[in-house]
């Protein structure tokens, strides 16, 4: 059974940063390319970031590129999203999920991070 438990998320003012972090368990970690999606209020839930099994390719959807980096430790089965420079624009539930840039995802979503970008 796949569990993805994502954690790290709250409160911050624009300009800000937070690190969400995904703790994963029943399949093959080490194996498998990672991503993470957002979904902000009244939108789809969208990928905006993707890293591969050995951590040596990432893709990141233009909005957060040059302010997200993802970022993955096999030995703990966790990957993490370091968020940076955030602006009301990223407010949203955030959830970590299997495949490359969206394809494939697991059918297990976590409960997901609310980040939340208010002054």
């Amino acid at each position: 059974q796949v569990s993805l438990v994502e954690s790290g998320g709250g409160l911050v003012q624009p300009g800000g940063s937070l690190r969400l972090s995904c703790v994963t368990s029943g399949f093959a970690f080490f194996n498998t390319d990672m991503s993470w999606f957002r979904q902000a209020p009244g939108k789809s839930r969208e990928v905006i970031t993707s890293i591969d099994s050995n951590g040596r390719q990432r893709f990141y959807e233009f909005a957060v590129k040059g302010r997200f980096t993802i970022s993955r430790d096999n030995a703990k089965n966790t990957v993490y999203l370091q968020m940076n420079n955030l602006t009301v624009e990223d407010t949203a539930v955030y959830y970590c999920n299997t495949g490359w840039r969206g394809d494939f995802p697991s059918n297990s979503w976590g409960q997901g991070a609310q980040v939340t970008v208010s002054s």
